[in-house]
């Protein structure tokens, strides 16, 4: 079988190359020459090697001294997340280490090998340079997070009968800030009441203006989404997918600088409108870092800073992303692809994971899809994990979703990624909408059942 090329796009990683295309990050670095730390820029261009083909062997690495061994007993309250934080090692070579099949399932008690020396008991959160204290106690909220409701992410929001008869209440619409006031986005707010709908709003920014002096951007940000929450937004997620550069800037990534931010957007939208829901931007989830640093985190490492940093004080709801959807949303192993142990093809482990760093606050799952190009063509072959999703699964595994998550009780919102999109191309963003080329929505009547009808 002839090799591909993969032309890299805006915002990919390695790992996400490797993700698409069934290989290992190993696999594809080895075809095409590349060492460690792995950096890919947009218009590069990768082979991938076939599958059990060979390809030119990446160097050797160094041998590397054995780090010591000790041991940890599990307390009550601990993840394998969290623990591996600790120590400063990934989640699932923690798990590796200690024959866990299930790394969702630990006992109290549980004696577990680790890396190196225990840490301390209760280690102060180190903070990088420039970094500020973690942040404290932040105004009361008023907003309603109880219960369950269910969303759509519209692009034009030209369905709103679909998105009614599927029993969403709420419509999900991204505004990007480039300087101006809150006031040209309005309409997005009016759009959404006049329709019957609350409405989320997901507010990102530049990136570049962060860099230069990231305490004024903060509270210039801070403004303008007090802005939106005063015209009457219902709820503001806070960035986005801020791990990873395509968000973020290289050099300034951590949770504790998000949540920097997140405490600056939070007390402002609480002095317009306490009753404004304030969702935590949602990481990208991935194990490509493996581990956490300036130019990118794993988002299990990545949510244990936000948590070390006091985002529980400056948030309502946890913000979590889930769209590689390849398996049922119940299954909990066994997806179809070489990476199948990573929690983010499964959303049990997703849900889960979240939980545990902030176990008295809701998860709000800010975008939820299954990629399907039934009816529209073949997918890209950046996406070729997707290939074997049928229409039929698209819409049984939403329903499923909205199951799991509604009798969860401790989810709080579930929006669609998404109504109405129609972009096909290197991102087949049409391959998630619900409502497909024709107009028909297939899915709304099963998420309809699935909210009782």
């Amino acid at each position: 079988m002839a090799q591909q090329v993969h032309v890299v796009q805006r915002g990919e990683t390695l790992y996400s190359v490797a993700r698409r295309y069934d290989r290992t990050v190993a696999e594809i670095a080895g075809a095409n020459g590349l060492s460690e730390p792995y950096i890919i820029h947009a218009g590069n261009q990768l082979t991938i090697p076939s599958p059990g083909g060979s390809s030119a062997p990446a160097p050797a690495p160094a041998p590397a001294p054995q780090p010591a061994t000790a041991t940890y007993t599990v307390q009550r309250g601990d993840s394998l997340a969290i623990i591996a934080a600790q120590f400063n090692i990934n989640y699932f070579e923690l798990a590796r280490m200690n024959g866990i099949a299930n790394p969702d399932v630990l006992r109290v008690g549980q004696v577990l090998q680790v890396p190196g020396p225990p840490p301390p008991p209760e280690p102060a959160p180190v903070e990088a340079p420039g970094e500020v204290a973690p942040v404290g106690p932040a105004p009361p909220s008023t907003a309603n997070t109880s219960g369950f409701e269910l969303g759509g992410q519209a692009l034009s929001f030209a369905h709103p009968g679909h998105m009614k008869n599927a029993r969403m209440t709420w419509v999900k619409r991204q505004v990007k800030w480039h300087g101006g006031p809150a006031s040209n986005h309005q309409h997005l707010i009016d759009s959404a009441h006049g329709n019957g709908f609350k409405v989320l709003l997901s507010v990102i920014g530049d990136k570049n203006q962060i860099s230069g002096n990231p305490g004024a951007y903060y509270q210039n940000f801070a403004n303008f989404v007090a802005g939106l929450a005063r015209g009457g937004a219902d709820a503001i997620e806070v960035w986005n997918e801020m791990n990873i550069d395509r968000e973020w800037p290289a050099g300034q990534i951590s949770g504790a600088n998000y949540v920097q931010m997140l405490s600056a957007a939070y007390n402002a939208i609480k002095g317009a409108n306490s009753s404004t829901m304030v969702i935590s931007g949602a990481p990208a989830p991935t194990g490509f870092f493996q581990g956490c640093g300036p130019n990118g985190g794993d988002d299990d490492c990545y949510l244990q800073q936000m948590a070390a940093a006091g985002a529980a004080n400056v948030m309502d709801c946890v913000g979590v992303h889930y769209n590689a959807g390849i398996v049922p949303p119940d299954a909990t192993s066994g997806a179809p692809v070489g990476s199948s142990g990573h929690y983010s093809w499964y959303l049990p482990r997703m849900m889960t994971l979240y939980r545990s760093f902030f176990p008295g606050k809701p998860l709000c799952i800010t975008e939820l899809g299954y990629l399907t190009g039934e009816g529209i063509g073949a997918l890209p072959g950046g996406f070729a994990w997707a290939s074997g999703n049928t229409l039929a699964e698209q819409a049984a595994w939403l329903a499923g979703a909205v199951h799991r998550t509604r009798g969860s009780g401790y989810v709080r919102l579930l929006i669609v990624w998404n109504v109405d999109a129609t972009y096909w191309s290197s991102d087949p963003q049409a391959g998630y909408a619900i409502v497909r080329p024709g107009g028909g929505c297939p899915a709304c009547d099963s998420l309809r059942v699935a909210m009782g009808g």
